[in-house]
């Protein structure tokens, strides 16, 4: 097939770009190589597949009207994958106006150009920060999600009712997946995995919020890609059990979706840190703090739907996750 995915400088899009190269599809990758963070980083993900021969690159920003539709009406995808977002909790209480114009103009953007390309299922990236001040676990699909503590959180739930009203008007297929703590190599700098083994490698202390007590629904790299290809190859249909008078928030009359994608296994985050230490070869000092602004104490990922309808099966422990994790990382690093 002929696949869009947006973000291909990214962890995730640059993870599944290569994956889709590798079963035979022909891609597009579009990405603004911003500097949130080192753009360095993002050239060396690229690398691994930029001179594939079925791969075609373009940089560009997404909130560029005119350069997303140039991008459809060349390329003309059968099948989009949205992962380029501006990313971050903490960041969007400085930069506010970086996610409207990348999640939100950018989102338009996009739907607006799957609309009039007739794409054939559009996927786009979620987050679980949607779940936001709800403490009810796991997180399902058929929560509520109208209490977002964070504009990032805030942007993709707005994501998501955007896609829903295209669903409804135009029969564009989407499916939003509600990302849960993805990790592992080529990770991104600005998450805790990174953040720790630097600061374990250096011998430096971290800073442990919520004093150690978050739990976090890590999910590796690769059984995200899994879920997000099985997803992108089953587009959404209108479910014929929905009911308008007690409607279900993950699917609807039109053809939407909304999934969780994560490990369905909560950890302890000193656990996460724990088995960095000992993969590191170094205890570290842990500085315990208070909750952030905009963070939330737990997630867990209730993927019953997901499995049920894609067949998704994460199957990569965290022990075995943290260890591909930092062997990546020390010969990356040279640390």
């Amino acid at each position: 097939m002929r696949i869009l995915v947006t973000g291909t400088a990214g962890f995730i899009g640059a993870a599944l770009a290569e994956r889709l190269l590798a079963r035979g599809d022909e891609v597009l990758g579009i990405d603004n190589h911003n500097d949130y963070y080192d753009p360095a980083l993002k050239e060396a993900r690229l690398a691994r597949f930029a001179n594939h021969p079925n791969y075609t690159h373009r940089r560009a920003d997404l909130a560029d009207a005119a350069a997303v539709n140039a991008a459809f009406a060349e390329f003309q995808p059968q099948r989009v994958a949205n992962l380029a977002a501006q990313a971050g909790v903490r960041y969007s209480l400085k930069n506010p106006q970086a996610y409207v114009q990348s999640n939100l103009v950018g989102f338009g953007n996009v739907l607006e150009a799957c609309r009039h390309g007739q794409v054939e299922h559009l996927v786009y990236a979620s987050s679980s920060s949607v779940y936001g001040a709800n403490r009810k676990l796991p997180f399902a699909v058929e929560d509520a999600v109208d209490h977002p503590v964070s504009l990032y959180a805030a942007t993709k739930k707005a994501n998501e009712l955007m896609a829903h009203s295209y669903s409804h008007l135009y029969g564009l297929p989407t499916t939003g997946l509600r990302f849960f703590t993805v990790y592992g190599p080529w990770g991104r700098p600005d998450m805790s995995p990174m953040l720790f083994a630097d600061r374990i490698s250096r011998g430096e202390p971290i800073d442990v919020f919520n004093h150690g007590h978050h739990s976090r629904d890590f999910t590796y790299v690769d059984d995200i890609v899994e879920g997000v290809i099985r997803t992108l190859d089953h587009p959404a249909q209108p479910d014929p059990a929905y009911d308008a008078k007690a409607p279900n928030p993950g699917t609807s009359n039109a053809p939407y979706r909304v999934y969780n994608i994560g490990n369905d296994q909560p950890v302890q985050l000193l656990r996460f840190i724990e088995l960095l230490e000992q993969h590191l070869g170094r205890t570290v000092e842990k500085n315990l703090l208070p909750m952030q602004p905009g963070d939330v104490p737990d997630t867990w990922a209730d993927v019953s739907a997901l499995r049920r309808d894609v067949g998704y099966a994460p199957s990569t422990s965290i022990e075995d996750g943290v260890a591909r994790f930092v062997a990546w990382y020390r010969d990356y690093f040279k640390r």
